[in-house]
């Protein structure tokens, strides 16, 4: 005998846990932004490149490329700020395994970074020369 098919509905509580999960993820973005110098130095470098993207009139495939750049870049560094502060709190004291722990957190931000800047030449330098060779 079949069953008539039921809508499955989430239990009570389920949207406002999904909602407040999302609060804390933008908390966390807002505190990077807040504490983190770095994170600031590439936030504010992600301005200038979109207004830069914006007057020279990206295509949209420029522009997803743009985006996914700045995206990488943005989530490596706040993946090491908070590599760096799990390893301070995990050991205070100077400890060399913890070292290269925040070195190579630091090397995938450079990572992130050499291939954001290779993606910018590509996308911006053609852009920028025929401004000049006009």
């Amino acid at each position: 005998m079949n069953m008539p098919n039921k809508q499955q509905h989430p239990p009570p509580g389920f949207w406002e846990k999904e909602a407040n999960s999302f609060g804390y993820a933008f908390r966390g973005i807002w505190q990077a932004l807040r504490h983190e110098r770095h994170l600031q130095i590439h936030a504010f470098c992600t301005l200038g490149v979109l207004v830069c993207s914006w007057y020279l009139g990206l295509t949209i495939a420029e522009w997803c490329l743009v985006i996914f750049a700045i995206g990488m870049v943005l989530a490596a560094e706040i993946f090491n700020s908070a590599i760096e502060q799990l390893t301070n709190i995990a050991s205070p004291q100077f400890n060399a395994a913890a070292g290269r722990v925040k070195d190579m957190a630091a090397g995938a931000v450079l990572v992130a970074a050499i291939t954001a800047a290779a993606v910018g030449c590509l996308v911006f330098l053609p852009k920028i020369w025929a401004l000049f060779t006009a």
